[in-house]
């Protein structure tokens, strides 16, 4: 198996810090423009320095507003069986836009901290569009809108909104429902095999993803992909893990589902699913990273799904 693909590589993150002086190089940034499309490692973003993050300025600049989270289960024998459902994420607005402020009171230059979310009904309309068309496109048969719309009544209450008048065009072909956001929570872990296709508000999204990858083993089987008009991004979705870097430990099975979602992307199908069920076969075979309760390292997983590939 071998994709038709030219890899350039750059670094971001703190590395490119350190040796650029800018967590994204121009370079970095002009292939991605040039390529419209990339495969992004985990990036680190220096903590409490006045940084913003790395991955929120990626999706600012090229305008990726939508974040699937694909969710199947990889790994037999736990808690839930045959778990298939996707999360789709607004990506751009609501309390993730970054504009926050401290007032000052007396002496206490920090006495209130003020975050400030919109959401724009454009903003609400597109990813709610994105989701019902991947619903439509990929034969599922049920779309849940998530929302806060009982307290956040303006902001998320603009986005249910939306996302029924956009639903409109399409309840014919889906089932459609909302939830609240914290009842959802709470029915993913008692009955995940309920939902379907969720879409929701940025900040949920990240809280909600990460449950969803808590149900099928962890952030290591977890890909992502931020999707926008003129480009796309593919990742693997957990954190740099500093204290296991190079010493073999990690898994690597985040990024390469993030692999096979761009092969997807531009229609290599054969070749994506070619690569999950590599993966499928490695872990059924017993041969699985430690946080997957095996002990193969890294590189003998990698090696263990190359030679199931066919």
């Amino acid at each position: 198996m071998h994709a038709p693909f030219v890899w350039e590589r750059h670094k971001a993150g703190l590395q490119a810090l350190d040796e650029c002086g800018d967590l994204l190089p121009e370079a970095m940034l002009n292939s991605v423009r040039d390529n419209h499309l990339a495969l992004k490692g985990p990036l680190e973003t220096p903590v409490g320095s006045g940084f913003r993050s790395a991955n929120v300025r990626l999706r600012e600049i090229f305008k990726l507003y939508a974040n699937v989270r694909p969710a199947r289960t990889f790994v037999k024998g736990g808690r839930y069986e045959d778990i298939d459902l996707v999360l789709i994420r607004e990506n751009t607005e609501g309390f993730y836009v970054g504009v926050e402020n401290y007032v000052p009171i007396d002496d206490d230059p920090k006495a209130v901290a003020q975050g400030t979310g919109f959401n724009t009904r454009s903003g609400c309309r597109r990813i709610a569009e994105f989701a019902f068309e991947y619903a439509v496109k990929h034969g599922r048969k049920k779309v849940t809108i998530v929302h806060k719309a009982n307290i956040l009544k303006y902001l998320t209450g603009l986005f249910l909104e939306t996302a029924y008048e956009v639903g409109e065009q399409y309840k014919d072909r889906l089932t459609i429902e909302d939830k609240i956001v914290d009842n959802c929570a709470m029915q993913l872990v008692l009955n995940p095999s309920q939902y379907d296709v969720l879409v929701t508000t940025n900040m949920f999204g990240d809280i909600l993803s990460d449950e969803i990858a808590g149900l099928i083993g962890g952030l290591g089987l977890a890909p992502g992909g931020n999707i926008g008009k003129h480009g796309c991004i593919f990742e693997a979705v957990h954190g740099t893990a500093p204290d296991i870097a190079g010493q073999g430990k990690a898994n690597p099975t985040a990024i390469m589902l993030a692999a096979a979602m761009m092969l997807d992307h531009v229609h290599y199908h054969d070749m994506a699913e070619q690569l999950r069920t590599a993966i499928h076969r490695a872990i059924d075979d017993g041969i699985r990273t430690g946080d997957l309760g095996g002990s193969a390292s890294t590189e003998e997983y990698t090696r263990a799904v190359i030679e199931r590939l066919d």
